[in-house]
């Protein structure tokens, strides 16, 4: 039987649950997941999910975008009118997208890696438990790219060489930078899935 999927908001005040889909942006091959979200979280939980899913390491700012809102963890002596960030931890994702929202997820305003997500679909969970803060990854393809590399231009290039002058020096130099056992067209959705469920394990996911 098909899952009834709403079109509007969703109320925080019952469980629901979330489809939104991650791709990082300028990627080629695409790299993107998939993931499941109890929509009653905030969106300072919906960021390590993210990190743990793309395997990225949560060691640079963050922000979202959402028209234009940016939200993030607001910073006093950095802040103005034309981009203020609004508190993730005060705001909750079921009340800001619905079905069919595209907003924007950027890590690292150095190499500026930015996220596209958008809402597939939103859906009562009746009949299913679903505990408050519940996150999983369902599928994704290829790997994250490896964190300090430069942003997504420095990383296509690397790629680039990867592929068309494997045994060039610099080519060497950077694999054993980034590990030699780097493979770009790997995803593990049980690694993921395991980071997800020791964040929220321990309660670093709120």
């Amino acid at each position: 039987m098909a899952i009834p999927r709403k079109k509007k908001k969703t109320s925080t005040d019952s469980p629901c649950l979330m489809e939104i889909r991650i791709e990082l942006a300028g990627s080629q091959p695409r790299v993107w997941r998939r993931i499941r979200i109890d929509g009653r979280s905030s969106f300072a939980a919906l960021h390590p999910v993210i990190q743990a899913a793309m395997g990225w390491h949560d060691a640079h700012l963050h922000q979202f975008r959402i028209g234009q809102r940016y939200i993030g963890v607001p910073d006093p002596e950095n802040d103005a009118p034309e981009w203020h960030t609004e508190d993730e931890s005060a705001l909750i994702i079921g009340d800001l997208i619905a079905t069919g929202s595209r907003f924007t997820y950027l890590y690292d305003f150095g190499d500026g890696w930015e996220h596209h997500l958008s809402v597939e679909w939103i859906d009562d969970n009746d009949g299913e438990p679903l505990a408050p803060g519940d996150a999983w990854v369902v599928e994704g393809e290829n790997a994250c790219p490896p964190e300090n590399i430069g942003g997504i231009g420095s990383y296509q290039e690397f790629l680039d060489k990867l592929e068309n002058e494997p045994y060039a020096d610099d080519t060497k130099e950077i694999r054993e930078w980034v590990g030699l056992d780097f493979d770009p067209a790997r995803f593990d959705r049980q690694a993921a899935n395991a980071a997800i469920k020791r964040l929220l394990w321990n309660h670093w996911i709120k």
